[in-house]
């Protein structure tokens, strides 16, 4: 009995020791390249002060908001606002339609991201391949109003370029903008044109890290393009896609307001209200801060359970996740 307590006081000891060393050790590596870590400060004090602190207000979700009584001051409501939300038509209809628009959004557009890497990645001209490299990226960097002002310009039910084509075939004038139906289609085109060759350059910087060797390798045992996409290029690059994928669920409740909000109006409504839009103009239109932040809160908390879900499931699955 004896033995075994001196055994755990040496041990525990030993583990304090050690302790001890690993912290000194650190903190003179520290001291030795204190000009690295100073160039930190910075971004830390912007997280710190952008990100960190606006933690703050959240305390706002919980109250009713008065910006005349300040943070502390205003009376305490609880979880009015979140019953209220939850109780309301609002809660069903813009839950749904922010998780349909993302999971259609994702569901279609990451496959054919990494399909268009691989395109990319086996073209041999290098000329032809910059040019479309340069074609596929440049709408990225087009300002959503000017892509929702050319998206109303070519759906036009009257001086519309689609229209008239339509209308060339023998059917009938479409009022695009005007209906519910036609809102998530148009939302996920227009998202392929401008975001589809810019999230490829990941994909595309995974598949250059690939070992030549082993598709040299392949090709002199006699394996076609295909087979070579298939079993090197795709495994070369799971864990970037899976990493990318744990990014994508894990904000799948979260689709920025601008796009949409361009995009609305009071016909499509029924299909383009999303949770941003709706805190937007419950919150800032309609001045019910506290509220919005409730709704807000909510579906930043979703967020990270789905984010913390979906990489310890990948961790246990493939061995690859974010932490």
């Amino acid at each position: 009995m004896k033995t075994n307590i001196d055994n755990a006081v040496k041990a525990r000891t030993g583990s304090i020791q050690g302790l001890k060393t690993d912290r000194s050790k650190l903190l003179r590596t520290i001291l030795e390249n204190w000009q690295v870590y100073l160039m930190l400060i910075p971004v830390l004090a912007y997280y710190i002060i952008f990100h960190y602190g606006p933690m703050y207000g959240l305390q706002i979700a919980f109250k009713d908001y008065n910006p005349v009584l300040g943070f502390w001051s205003s009376p305490w409501r609880g979880f009015d606002h979140f019953k209220r939300f939850f109780s309301s038509y609002n809660a069903t209809r813009t839950i749904g339609n922010t998780i349909t628009l993302s999971l259609l959004s994702l569901v279609i557009s990451f496959p054919l991201t990494i399909i268009l890497a691989l395109m990319l990645h086996e073209l041999r001209s290098q000329k032809f391949k910059r040019m479309v490299q340069t074609i596929t990226y440049a709408p990225h960097f087009i300002s959503v109003v000017v892509v929702i002002s050319m998206m109303v310009l070519f759906t036009h039910p009257e001086r519309g370029v689609i229209n008239f084509a339509i209308n060339a075939l023998g059917g009938e004038t479409i009022r695009f903008m005007e209906k519910p139906e036609w809102f998530r289609p148009l939302y996920i085109i227009s998202g392929l044109w401008q975001e589809l060759g810019y999230g490829a350059i990941i994909y595309i910087a995974a598949l250059s890290g690939i070992d030549q060797e082993l598709l040299e390798a392949a090709s002199i045992d006699g394996a076609g393009r295909l087979r070579r996409i298939w079993h090197i290029n795709i495994p070369g690059i799971l864990p970037t896609v899976i990493t990318m994928l744990i990014l994508r669920v894990g904000g799948i409740m979260t689709i920025g307001h601008e796009k949409v909000f361009l995009m609305q109006n009071p016909l499509n409504l029924e299909k383009s209200e999303i949770i941003s839009t709706y805190t937007y103009r419950v919150g800032i239109i309609n001045n019910q801060m506290s509220f919005a932040s409730a709704v807000t809160l909510f579906n930043s908390v979703i967020n990270f359970l789905l984010l913390v879900s979906v990489n310890k499931l990948s961790k246990h699955v493939s061995e690859t996740s974010l932490w």
